[in-house]
């Protein structure tokens, strides 16, 4: 019965649209504006910076909790499917007619609850390479690839690892439309200024 419940409050939880809610509270559907995505990157290139960094935080705690939940509900590996499921109500929310984000900020989060030190690392990476890049896309990507060899290096169980690579994998797929237009070179960097026009996320 634990088992249930914290699988449904991991997909609950990872479904919460902070990214739509903020675009209400603006005026706008973040669905019909910019690039149409349901993630922070969307909403920092809308809505500004304050918006953006608001929803991100918020996107990678929902990650951080729905793990944080199982773990003292349930033991492993269930805290790991806590983790899939928060990432895939980000990605695919029910509130929204299953149409949200990339699962980079939630995906983020769950590697938080599994392996600290490992998504510490990680955010770091991508928080580097969006400054000096201003491409989310490639820091989202690089980070991506990063989180399994990171969450081996600090001692997570095999198990973990395997849940990281194949979550990262994920994330890299959602991501293949910005590969494309990497490798065209129409990706759109991001302003970091107080705001930003909209555009692909």
């Amino acid at each position: 019965m634990n088992q249930t419940i914290a699988l449904v409050i991991a997909y609950l939880l990872g479904s919460l649209p902070f990214a739509l809610l903020a675009g209400r509270l603006n005026g706008v559907d973040l669905r019909t504006a910019g690039s149409g995505n349901l993630g922070a990157t969307n909403v920092f290139r809308v809505l500004g910076r304050s918006w953006g960094i608001a929803v991100m935080v918020l996107d990678i705690a929902k990650g951080a909790v729905a793990v944080l939940i199982a773990e003292a509900l349930v033991p492993s590996p269930w805290p790991l499917a806590a983790g899939a499921l928060a990432i895939l109500g980000h990605v695919f929310p029910v509130w929204t007619g299953f149409t949200g984000g990339k699962g980079v900020a939630t995906g983020a989060g769950a590697l938080i609850g599994l392996t600290p030190a490992a998504a510490g690392v990680m955010v770091a990476i991508w928080v580097v390479l969006v400054l000096v890049t201003r491409y989310v896309s490639v820091a989202s990507i690089v980070a991506a690839l990063a989180a399994a060899p990171l969450a081996w290096a600090f001692g997570a169980p095999w198990s973990y690892v395997a849940f990281v690579a194949v979550a990262a994998l994920f994330v890299i797929w959602k991501h293949r439309e910005n590969i494309r237009r990497l490798g065209t070179g129409t990706e759109n960097r991001i302003r970091l200024g107080r705001s930003s026009a909209p555009g692909q996320t």
